[in-house]
């Protein structure tokens, strides 16, 4: 299917989608030894596919909650999760647990900083975005202000925009060529990404925004200057006519999860930045003409451009035939320092350039720094990153850490071990004659450096998140595209997705060898073609698909937020957050928390040291899907929209929005 095909396709509802389904494309050509290949190698797919696994094989694979049988409600292991489930389905607004609230904090437009306007929504202005909260939050990292931590700072990602229900009378503008999109809307749509540092208080038994806080800030592709650091800061492929030295570049784009560093620092992930390019050369199907460029393999490897906005319409950096080496700029971890509004945020080439889902910290029984992250694409891959010095006490001390390291990419093998693979220059077949010239072309082509290396292609590799016991989990959300199957990807056509269990040797997050474990496979249960496993006392509301974002708790507990996209129909199931165990007997259950409105994406989570506040981040409220609602069954716009959350005002479109949850009476989040 091309790319004109996806765009007129009647069932694909807006630009979101349609950009969705043309990544669901593979741009990785090998793959003769997916993760499902190596499941299969590890247990045979037929028995895998037909839930025939022995005694012993299903332990391994699953953990010993493969072994639990349905026991009587009286049995039933204890959980960890101390919350009345939610009742699971789909509706206009959201819904939180018994005995919790779920308050509104922040929603697109809302002021943030100093003499910012209030939003109008009929009347807005780049000028006025600039000041304001950007549009479709996703991570979300609160920094404590005082050691009661009921002041902080908030900082927040804003992933991309949605044309047809931001902007009155414009429609999808992808379907349209963009004939819709001035310089001015695209300005407000740069303005409206990026990220938000914002500073909250509790006041009267409630967070409220800090509007004159001094430390605010919003950071966008349109004004944010930032620097690179690190192996390929002033390689020649990045050099471009704004900067011939090749170190510094403005802003930064499609921000999806992050992280916080150990010294109270910001990492940014740069996803899909593929989209954001312009080439005026397509040929009849869309596809790009690359010809003329001498990284016409590199491009292609990493889907640029991808035409999905007009911002190459009105500006040279955003359009390949005016700056070839632009793409090269975007990729990366930024990292920020949310205490000092005035510096300069840092995009860290140490630490790769691919469509970076998340990159959360840990500090290794060795002290040294390691960074999970993801690379958000079918049959991509899954990297971790480990500092050469050690966590200091000393914020300034810790500069270098994200600068001075070494990336690996993993490899799940068959017997249930992982290795992971250093991506350094001159190592392996890294080597000129391959064409990697130096460290710098190994992270700026780390995908096709992955490639050579035989590293696992994964199911959408999404949020990974480390737990201090040497343990990470592995969000895989989906991959409908994959026909045969291995170890670690054990489904074809995965409609649903898994989470991978990783325990490093010896505890250790900068070991570069562990084993691997599937702790569920997601969709329902009850149908035996989807092939799910769950532990048998996970309810009926429990269940659910395309993992994403996650947490760990102060408790050591882990909470998946979904993104099941525009494909919720399949579960009849909005996105949500779930509490899923880990641990013994109850290993593999799930209980739901938190469910978004109709056409949302849950994204998040982040608890307070405290764990008595839950942040959460509905994301694109009103689009995904909108064709599956009942009684509502159409295209969501600016005009018909298929919520009004969270104001449910007939003049103001659905908002992506904050919402922070707090156990009613006080005390820590399902204890």
């Amino acid at each position: 299917m091309t790319r004109r095909d996806i765009i007129n396709d009647p069932a694909i509802g807006n630009k979101g989608e349609a950009y969705e389904a043309f990544d669901d494309i593979s741009t990785n050509p090998h793959l003769g030894r997916t993760i499902g290949d190596v499941i299969n190698a590890r247990y045979g797919r037929r028995d895998v596919l037909r839930g025939a696994l022995g005694v012993s094989a299903a332990a391994t694979l699953f953990g010993t909650s493969a072994l639990i049988a349905p026991t009587q409600a009286s049995a039933a292991p204890a959980s960890r999760y101390a919350f009345e489930e939610l009742v699971s389905g789909n509706d206009e607004t959201h819904h939180v647990a018994e005995g919790y609230d779920a308050q509104v904090l922040l929603r697109w437009g809302d002021p943030v900083l100093r003499g910012a306007p209030e939003f109008d929504v009929m009347n807005q202005t780049a000028a006025a975005q600039l000041m304001q909260f950007g549009y479709n939050n996703d991570y979300v990292g609160f920094v404590p202000l005082n050691d009661a931590g009921t002041r902080g700072l908030l900082c927040v990602n804003h992933e991309y925009t949605n044309e047809e229900v931001m902007f009155p009378g414009l429609g999808r503008q992808d379907r349209a060529g963009f004939e819709g999109m001035t310089k001015a809307l695209v300005d407000m749509e740069m303005a409206a990404h990026g990220g938000t540092v914002v500073e909250i208080a509790q006041m009267g038994g409630a967070w409220k925004v800090v509007q004159d806080g001094k430390m605010n800030r919003r950071i966008t592709p349109l004004n944010t200057q930032m620097t690179l650091s690190g192996p390929a800061a002033g390689h020649a492929r990045l050099k471009t006519r704004d900067d011939p030295a090749g170190t510094k570049v403005m802003g930064t784009i499609n921000n999806c999860a992050g992280g916080m560093t150990p010294w109270g620092t910001w990492l940014m992930a740069e996803e899909n930045f593929h989209g954001y390019f312009w080439t005026d050369r397509r040929d009849a199907d869309g596809k790009a003409d690359l010809t003329d460029h001498a990284d016409a393999a590199s491009k292609k490897r990493y889907g640029v451009p991808g035409g999905w906005y007009a911002w190459g319409k009105y500006y040279d950096r955003w359009n390949i035939d005016a700056e070839p080496n632009m793409p090269n700029k975007y990729g990366w971890v930024v990292e920020v320092d949310p205490m000092d509004p005035t510096s300069t945020p840092v995009k860290h080439t140490a630490l790769g350039r691919f469509r970076h889902e998340g990159a959360e910290t840990t500090v290794a029984a060795d002290g040294k720094l390691v960074v999970y992250m993801g690379d958000d694409n079918r049959f991509d891959y899954q990297y971790k990153y480990v500092s050469d010095g050690v966590v200091s006490d000393d914020k300034f001390a810790n500069a270098d850490l994200l600068v001075n390291g070494t990336l690996y990419v993993a490899r799940f093998d068959p017997d249930g071990g992982v290795v992971w693979l250093p991506l350094v220059h001159g190592s392996g077949p890294l080597t000129a004659e391959n064409g990697f010239g130096d460290q710098g072309d190994v992270m700026i082509d780390t995908r096709l450096a992955a490639d050579l290396l035989g590293a696992t292609p994964m199911d959408r590799p999404e949020d990974a998140q480390p737990r201090g016991d040497g343990t990470a989990y592995v969000m895989l959300t989906n991959n409908k595209r994959r026909k045969e199957t291995n170890a670690a990807n054990p489904r074809a056509a995965s409609d649903f997705g898994h989470i991978i269990e990783i325990k490093e040797d010896g505890g250790n997050h900068s070991a570069v060898t562990g084993t691997w474990s599937i702790l569920v496979k997601c969709g329902d249960p009850e149908l035996a073609e989807v092939g799910a496993h769950w532990n048998p006392e996970t309810s009926e509301n429990g269940w659910f698909a395309s993992p994403d974002n996650c947490a760990i708790d102060a408790d050591g507990r882990l909470w998946v937020a979904t993104d099941q996209g525009s494909k919720w129909g399949k579960t009849g199931k909005s996105d949500g957050l779930y509490g899923v165990e880990t641990e013994g007997a109850a290993r593999g259950t799930s209980k739901l928390f938190f469910r978004c409105p109709v056409g949302g994406e849950m994204c998040g989570p982040y608890f307070t040291p405290d764990q008595q506040t839950l942040f959460l981040a509905v994301q694109h409220p009103g689009t995904d899907g909108t064709k599956d609602l009942k009684g509502f069954a159409r295209a969501s716009t600016f005009e018909d929209p298929a919520t009004r959350w969270p104001d449910f005002d007939p003049a103001m479109p659905p908002r992506p929005s904050i919402v922070v949850v707090t156990k009613q009476g006080g005390g820590k989040i399902a204890v």
